[in-house]
């Protein structure tokens, strides 16, 4: 049985092995808990359907799809266009620093793997995650829904994994959740993938208010 090349390589870059220290980052979780927004695993599951419906899905998902068509179609204009759009999405400092270290260090990353391209994004303020997630789904001829999809997988498992450590909730439970809220990605993923330019956008007032809140926490895990 042959495995087809690109499946293995967007496990690759999904994987919560991936060196990027996304592990780091909680975006706003750990301060919606400190509050006392989120004290069970039904709570976690609103927060992150919430997340999911209003925020990634309607600018995240269609966003990288557009960088996706950008590095394939190599214009340079329409990548450094839908970067910036997606970082003026950032809401606070800390979510808009979070894009930039991610991205950077996934760039970093790219390199050392012979994607070249990725070395120009090694310090640009305007590096964001789904950038250079783009770029390594484009190279590695892994389809643009794919990538969508691992994308959303991607944040989905660590947010899940920053549940567990901070509701906190039972390995079990984390599972359960995790089964649960990937049932929505597929929609997501055909509603971001016919989307119209115009369509983008959304805002998740919680999300802002808890990351905030979240610069000024003294003790804390995460860095988001």
């Amino acid at each position: 049985m042959v495995t087809d090349l690109s499946l293995l390589r967007l496990l690759q870059l999904v994987s919560p092995g991936l060196p990027i220290g996304m592990y780091s980052y909680s975006q706003g979780l750990e301060r919606a808990v400190e509050d006392g927004w989120i004290t069970s695993a039904e709570q976690a599951t609103d927060w992150l359907h919430g997340l999911l419906k209003n925020g990634l899905g309607v600018v995240d998902a269609p966003i990288l799809a557009r960088l996706y068509v950008a590095w394939n179609n190599n214009d340079m204009t329409a990548v450094e266009h839908w970067s910036a759009v997606l970082i003026a999405y950032r809401e606070t400092a800390e979510l808009r620093a979070e894009d930039r270290q991610t991205g950077q260090a996934l760039a970093r990353l790219l390199v050392n793997l012979e994607l070249p391209e990725a070395e120009a994004w090694l310090k640009r303020p305007d590096a964001t995650l789904a950038t250079l997630f783009a770029l390594a789904a484009a190279r590695w001829q892994i389809g643009k829904a794919d990538a969508v999809t691992g994308y959303l997988w991607g944040w989905l498992e660590n947010q899940v994994l920053c549940a567990v450590k901070l509701v906190p909730l039972g390995q079990v439970a984390g599972q359960q959740l995790l089964k649960n809220l990937a049932g929505d990605l597929p929609t997501l993923v055909d509603r971001a993938l016919s989307l119209n330019d115009a369509g983008i956008g959304g805002s998740c007032f919680g999300l802002a208010l808890a990351s905030s809140r979240h610069e000024m926490q003294y003790s804390r895990l995460f860095r988001s």
